[in-house]
């Protein structure tokens, strides 16, 4: 279950830097940043969620990759 939510994870903050990435380029009208912005924080609500009820941290998820570092970037609590 760790694998998986690893890459869960890893796949919500890939989505989460395009989304703000077009929202920067102007890509996206209100009513899109506004439904992406709700669509984000109810998928980070259900990866603490599943990250609890299986006894994981955050940092549990982010594999180390050897001389690469980390996985994921550690900007979450």
């Amino acid at each position: 279950m760790k694998l998986v939510l690893t890459i869960v994870e890893l796949l919500r903050q890939l989505m989460e830097r395009q989304v703000l990435r077009r929202v920067d380029q102007g890509d996206l009208d209100d009513d899109q940043v506004e439904d992406l912005g709700t669509a984000l924080m109810q998928l980070e609500e259900a990866m603490d969620e599943l990250t609890e009820q299986f006894g994981l941290t955050p940092d549990d998820l982010n594999l180390e990759l050897g001389p690469l570092g980390p996985l994921l970037p550690r900007h979450r609590p």
